[in-house]
C-alpha cells in the first residue's frame, strides 16, 4: 500500500462552549516542511503539535491552521495606549500651532504612533481547551491521512499499469531478439567473405564473431529488468509506503533499459526501449507524489 504526500482535511468542532476549526492541506515535498498557524493562546503546545505531525505523516509540505473561539465571549482584541496618545497628540497640536497649520488630521497621527496601539496578549490556554484542540488536530490528521491513502490507491493503479506497459513491450524485445544474434553473425561473415573472398582463417573469424556478438547480448539485461518489475511491485504492496525506496528500483530499471537499447542495435527493437523509457518517465513523475 502506498500514499501519497497530497492530502487535506477540515474538522469543526463545537461542545456548546468551545468552537474548534482545524484545516489541513499537504503536498509533495523530499522532507516534512510543516507550516502552523495557532491561536497565540496555544503557542507554548507548538513543539507537541510539530511532534505529533511528523509522527503521523512523515513527509510533505504541510499547512495546519487552527481557529479558536469561546462561544458567546466578546473580546477586544486590542488596547490603546491613552497617556502616551495625548502627548503626542498635544505634540502635534504645538507643532501646528506654530506653523499655523490646521489641526484636521492630528487625531489620526497621534493614533498611528509608535506604541499607542498594543495588542492585547491572549493569556493562557486551559487544559480542557488544549485537550478539545488536541481532539481537533486528531481528527484532522486522521482525515487527511485517508485522503492520502484514497490518493495512493490511485497512484498504486497507475503504477502497475506502467508496469505491465513496461513488460508488454520487453516481450517484443525478446521476440525480436530470438534470431538477432544469428543475423548480426550472418551478416558479419558475409562482409567478411565480401572483402577477403576465401583467403581467411575460419577458426580465429569465428572466436572473432563471438566475442564481438557477446557485447550485443542483452540476455542478463532483459532478466534483471523482469526482476527489477517484480521487485517494484512487491515493494508497491508492502504494508509500509516507501516513496523513496521505488524511487532506487525505478532507476535500477531505467538503467537496464538504457543498456538494452545501446547494446542491441537494431531499429525494431529501439522502438519497443523508447515505449519503456516513457512508461518510465510517467513512474519517476508519479513517485516524486509518492510518501
Amino acid at each position: 500500500m502506498i500514499k501519497s504526500m497530497t492530502g487535506y482535511g477540515n474538522v469543526s468542532l463545537d461542545d456548546g462552549r468551545i468552537q474548534v476549526q482545524a484545516e489541513l492541506k499537504s503536498l509533495n515535498s523530499k522532507f516534512l516542511d510543516l507550516n502552523l498557524r495557532l491561536p497565540r493562546s496555544f503557542s507554548d503546545k507548538e513543539l507537541e503539535i510539530r511532534s505529533l505531525l511528523s509522527e503521523k505523516l512523515e513527509r510533505g509540505k504541510v499547512s495546519l491552521s487552527i481557529e479558536f473561539q469561546r462561544v458567546g465571549e466578546a473580546e477586544i482584541r486590542q488596547t490603546y495606549n491613552e497617556a502616551l496618545f495625548m502627548q503626542y497628540y498635544a505634540q502635534l497640536k504645538k507643532l501646528a500651532d506654530r506653523a499655523m497649520a490646521p489641526y484636521e488630521n492630528l487625531f489620526q497621527l497621534a493614533l498611528a504612533s509608535p506604541d499607542v496601539i498594543q495588542n492585547k496578549l491572549a493569556e493562557g490556554a486551559s487544559e480542557e481547551d488544549w485537550r478539545a484542540v488536541r481532539k481537533a488536530i486528531d481528527a484532522v490528521v486522521e482525515k487527511c491521512d485517508g485522503f492520502r491513502i484514497a490518493e495512493g490507491k490511485v497512484l498504486e493503479k497507475c503504477f502497475h499499469e506502467y508496469c505491465q506497459s513496461i513488460r508488454s513491450s520487453l516481450g517484443r524485445v525478446e521476440e525480436l531478439d530470438s534470431g538477432r544474434i544469428d543475423k548480426v553473425r550472418e551478416k558479419l561473415k558475409g562482409n567478411i567473405e565480401t572483402l577477403f573472398g576465401e583467403g581467411y582463417d575460419v577458426n580465429r573469424l569465428e572466436q572473432e564473431i563471438i566475442y564481438y556478438v557477446e557485447k550485443f547480448d542483452i540476455h542478463e539485461e532483459r532478466v534483471r529488468l523482469k526482476a527489477h518489475l517484480d521487485y517494484f511491485l512487491q515493494v508497491l504492496a508492502d504494508r509500509q509506503s516507501n516513496g523513496k525506496k521505488l524511487a532506487f528500483i525505478a532507476q535500477e530499471i531505467g538503467r537496464e533499459i538504457n543498456t538494452i537499447g545501446s547494446k542491441a542495435n537494431d531499429a525494431e527493437i529501439q522502438k519497443y526501449v523508447v515505449m519503456m523509457k516513457e512508461e518510465l518517465e510517467k513512474i519517476k513523475e508519479q513517485l516524486n507524489n509518492v510518501l
